[in-house]
């Protein structure tokens, strides 16, 4: 970062320092030229910040650190270990929408794989419609996995996607750790459902009763994160269906950018949508894509992709109810 940070302040040098005119005159003429000059020092200047902080989102971020010890976002929350198990009760529905594993494939020697992003989506099938939240995160895992493999710049959306993933395991790890001292006391200790961290529906409703939730300002709530993810959600839920949709000629920094300002960009502000700008520009060609699911033509991803697309819809359409039916869908 100090060598970019180096080169930024060189660039704004070499732009700035012949702000004045060689005539050291006093003159109308020269002070207009002066502020013409500052003008574009400014721009220049804040263009290339911006370009530093874009690249600076996907640099390793030092040692790794677990969340409890360390203030900075924990940027490798996945770990291998983590058990994932299939929630007892699912709709026969749900098993239709979410099959296909007889046209996924393992692509081997790559991070991202469609099967196991599958299998997180099935396990966050919950009962009675809900969805687990540790299964959800997961999935969410493997969709950085994916994102990450469109190019480096595309770390300006995971980046924030793990921010959230980590707040809402911290929340999760401090009721837990409530939990385990209250067990302490109990003789018949209650079921792990209760936790009001263990599902969406459980986690809105705790967290409401408990006035966490604020309806007119920004908190760090598991609710308010919860919804940015679903948005993003819908957007790549989007970004996959155009894939199958929109004619080849177009590229996949335009289906990013149509599913973008259909969803996301409402939300965010001037400056983050002209940054989202260009990532866009800088996607791989749709091919990219093929190779991440593990096919050669476009005939072939398209069943893939509409496996993925049910099992997104499922998920989504269970979160969307449960924000839905709270009023949550606007929390700011």
């Amino acid at each position: 970062m100090s060598g970019s940070g180096s080169s930024v302040n060189t660039a704004v040098m070499f732009v700035c320092k012949s702000i004045r005119p060689r005539d050291e005159g006093d003159t109308e003429e020269n002070r207009d030229v002066i502020a013409m000059r500052m003008r574009r020092c400014v721009v220049t200047a804040v263009t290339l910040s911006l370009l530093l902080f874009l690249s600076s989102l996907w640099l390793p971020q030092g040692t790794v650190q677990s969340c409890e010890e360390s203030w900075r976002p924990c940027l490798n929350v996945f770990t291998p270990n983590r058990e994932v198990v299939r929630a007892a009760v699912t709709d026969a529905a749900d098993d239709d929408a979410l099959g296909g594993n007889d046209i996924i494939r393992e692509c081997a020697g790559q991070q991202f794989q469609v099967s196991r992003l599958l299998l997180h989506l099935s396990s966050a099938l919950g009962p009675a419609s809900d969805v687990l939240l540790e299964p959800y995160l997961l999935c969410w895992e493997e969709l950085i996995k994916f994102m990450e493999s469109l190019g480096p710049l595309v770390g300006f959306f995971t980046h924030k996607v793990e921010e959230k993933i980590t707040l809402i395991r911290q929340l999760s790890l401090e009721e837990s750790t409530i939990f385990m001292t209250e067990d302490a006391q109990r003789v018949a200790p209650p079921p792990h459902h209760s936790h009001a961290y263990h599902s969406v529906r459980s986690m809105l409703e705790a967290e409401l009763q408990r006035g966490v939730v604020s309806f007119d300002s920004q908190t760090p709530s598991g609710s308010r994160t919860l919804l940015r993810l679903h948005r993003s959600l819908l957007w790549l839920q989007l970004l996959l269906e155009k894939l199958v949709t929109e004619p080849e000629g177009r590229s996949m920094g335009e289906l990013c950018r149509d599913a973008y300002l259909e969803v996301l960009a409402p939300h965010h502000p001037w400056l983050v949508q002209r940054a989202a700008e260009l990532v866009f520009h800088a996607m791989p060609d749709r091919k990219v894509f093929l190779q991440l699911v593990c096919v050669r033509t476009q005939e072939e991803a398209e069943p893939v992709i509409h496996v993925i697309v049910a099992a997104i819809q499922e998920i989504h359409r269970r979160t969307q109810r449960e924000l839905e039916i709270r009023n949550m869908l606007d929390l700011p």
